[in-house]
């Protein structure tokens, strides 16, 4: 029994640390997760390697491949459209749940986390605002008190975590959770969808911005072709 306990702790410290990677940045879309590899680089033995990128490509971070390796998702158009079509749906049931059923334990555990972002984004801290901002969307989520819209919000909890990632107004991020908390607060469930809604579609604003930065970025990057073409001998 201790045997199974031990592999799958270990599963999950590895499933832990791919997922945080991925959604931090620190691995890139389409690049190659390789079972030998990773299983080097974490000091384990391929089993938890393979269950993990398992548990990745059900969450929807992971492109499984033939053989012993996989990818990093890469999201199109298309996938995000479709993800902030549910997220439309799903986040606005969720914060009128929570602004009828929250606790006082959960209210001060939600302020808790609007004060992180707050503090990670003073700080510059990116990926500890985005990490608070996914606390702060789970929070909410498990205020709303009901079980089967905990399922599925676990379902989409990567993929929105991900999400979350791909912005870099941080302090905007952190100011429009501090009004959904006070609206929450309030149990203001009449006003609470607008709100919610206009902070979908700035969310989206805000994705469309980073991706163009980081396209901009990828093209300043990558070598002058023409120029390098002009000091070859000829």
């Amino acid at each position: 029994m201790r045997t199974s306990d031990s592999a799958r702790s270990e599963t999950v410290r590895v499933t832990d640390i791919l997922r945080d990677e991925i959604i931090d940045g620190v691995r890139k879309p389409g690049s190659r997760l390789v079972e030998r590899d990773l299983a080097r680089e974490l000091g384990v033995s391929r089993v938890p390697i393979r269950e993990a990128l398992k548990q990745l490509a059900g969450e929807g971070l992971v492109s499984p491949r033939p053989n012993t390796w996989s990818t990093v998702r890469e999201f199109t158009a298309s996938d995000i459209a479709d993800l902030n079509e549910v997220l439309g749906a799903f986040e606005v049931m969720t914060f009128e749940l929570a602004a009828q059923r929250h606790t006082r334990e959960g209210l001060a555990d939600l302020e808790a986390a609007v004060a992180r972002g707050r503090e990670f984004a003073a700080r510059g801290d990116a990926i500890g605002a985005r990490r608070a901002a996914a606390d702060f969307h789970e929070i909410v989520t498990e205020l709303a008190g009901n079980v089967l819209l905990v399922e599925i919000g676990g379902l989409l909890s990567s993929r929105k975590r991900w999400l979350l990632s791909q912005h870099d107004d941080l302090a905007h991020v952190a100011e429009e959770h501090a009004g959904l908390c006070e609206a929450i607060a309030r149990r203001d469930v009449s006003g609470i969808s607008a709100l919610v809604l206009d902070h979908l579609e700035s969310s989206q604003r805000r994705h469309i911005a980073h991706s163009e930065k980081s396209l901009r970025e990828a093209e300043q990057s990558a070598p002058n072709s023409d120029h390098d073409l002009s000091r070859s001998p000829s």
